[in-house]
């Protein structure tokens, strides 16, 4: 079976396959349970960095809340949990989660620049802009699920994001 196509044919039909391809590999999400983890990603970092930190969106369609209880990622030797804040009088401070992170039921909660976020702490090398690390978040109810992270420009936001720059991440190097 043969085709014929129309002059510009063959290139239209070539140009939408690569324009699905393209969406499609930048549109990563992942799925434990009723959680949904929307585009996990990190930013470069500055050769000897020891941190980096990690972004995603996690939003819970399920009817309970659940809560994320531990991350591991493979770029460092221990990954914490982290809520960043900025006091009335201007001063950011940061601070561990111990007890982890509600996502509740039927919401969404993003990790973020200035936000809540994953510190990998120790790390093994520098990230580099165009690569990818494997992490593993384990959810209380979800359970756990493995997850890629795309590495972003250094200073910048995701390139995924439909919001522009994240902004700065204050000294975390990440």
């Amino acid at each position: 079976m043969s085709f014929n196509f129309y002059p510009g044919a063959r290139a239209a039909v070539l140009s939408g396959l690569f324009l699905a391809t393209t969406i499609a590999s930048q549109a990563h999400e992942f799925k434990a349970g009723d959680i949904e983890i929307d585009h996990p990603w990190s930013r470069a970092t500055p050769e000897g960095a020891r941190v980096a930190a990690g972004y995603m969106v996690l939003k819970n369609n399920g009817t309970e809340p659940d809560r994320l209880v531990s991350i591991t990622g493979e770029i460092g030797s221990r990954a914490e949990l982290h809520e960043m804040t900025v006091n009335e009088q201007g001063v950011m401070t940061m601070r561990p989660l111990a007890d982890g992170l509600e996502i509740p039921a039927g919401g969404e909660v993003a990790l973020e620049p200035g936000s809540y976020h994953i510190m990998f702490l120790d790390l093994e090398s520098g990230l580099k802009e165009g690569e990818t690390f494997t992490g593993t978040l384990t959810f209380e109810t979800a359970g756990e699920v493995e997850i890629e992270y795309h590495i972003d420009a250094m200073g910048g936001g995701s390139a995924h994001d439909d919001h522009g720059s994240h902004g700065d991440h204050g000294s975390h190097g990440g």
